[in-house]
């Protein structure tokens, strides 16, 4: 089951005035709906920020709670109430859409702590060497000189069997160290879940580390396709 998180937060409820905390959707006394609440996506949810999610249960609640929240149950009810169900509709669904997916889960939960990640951080210009994993240097610049003369050879409208096999081949590769992240990835949810901040902080380190790889193998990866036309 999803672990609940406790909020140390407490607002009253609009209709009844009794006292609840600052995360949820609904009046626990009177169940009537609340403004769009403070906070982050798993308290969205009641639960604690955690990398390890069981899937089910939370496409179970963002069903429940989507039911509950539909416009045609506000339909006679006051436009304060309407407008509110548009918005917190709108907030479960981009909660849903974050904490489903690993990926965004994982730079989500690294954001809420601070953690700059993403393209315009690292990895975004290919072309810089030092952007590039060191490990990749080599395969890279390889890699990225086949592209330009499939490119231009396609330009042309002529065509190179063994050109195209060798990039086929690289995006198998490419494709494989993807999956190596990803597993790499689900090791340090389970450091960074034990709430052991000296694990965590080790733990946080890595997954910047391998998001910034994982998205440079990401971007190879598609270029291969696009030029190939797969």
């Amino acid at each position: 089951m999803l672990k609940v998180l406790d909020s140390a937060v407490p607002v009253s409820c609009w209709s009844c005035s009794v006292a609840h905390n600052d995360s949820t959707l609904f009046c626990p006394h009177c169940s009537k709906i609340q403004p769009p609440p403070g906070g982050d996506f798993f308290s969205v949810f009641g639960i604690e920020p955690r990398l390890n999610l069981e899937l089910t249960e939370l496409e179970h609640e963002f069903h429940r709670l989507s039911r509950k929240l539909h416009p045609d149950r506000y339909a006679r009810s006051e436009d304060q109430e309407k407008e509110w169900s548009l918005a917190d509709t709108a907030l479960l669904n981009d909660a849903y859409r974050t904490l489903k997916d690993p990926l965004r889960r994982t730079e989500y939960l690294l954001k809420l702590v601070g953690v700059e990640i993403g393209e315009e951080h690292s990895g975004k210009d290919r072309k810089d060497p030092s952007r590039v994993p060191t490990d990749l240097l080599e395969e890279a610049f390889e890699l990225n000189m086949q592209l330009e003369e499939m490119r231009e050879a396609k330009q042309s409208g002529s065509s190179d069997d063994s050109l195209t096999s060798s990039l086929e081949q690289a995006r198998l590769k490419f494709t494989e160290m993807l999956e190596d992240v990803d597993e790499d990835l689900r090791a340090c949810w389970n450091e960074w879940d034990s709430g052991d901040q000296s694990l965590r902080s080790v733990a946080q380190k890595k997954m910047v580390a391998l998001l910034d790889r994982r998205r440079y193998l990401s971007n190879l990866v598609r270029d291969v396709k696009e030029t190939l036309g797969a």
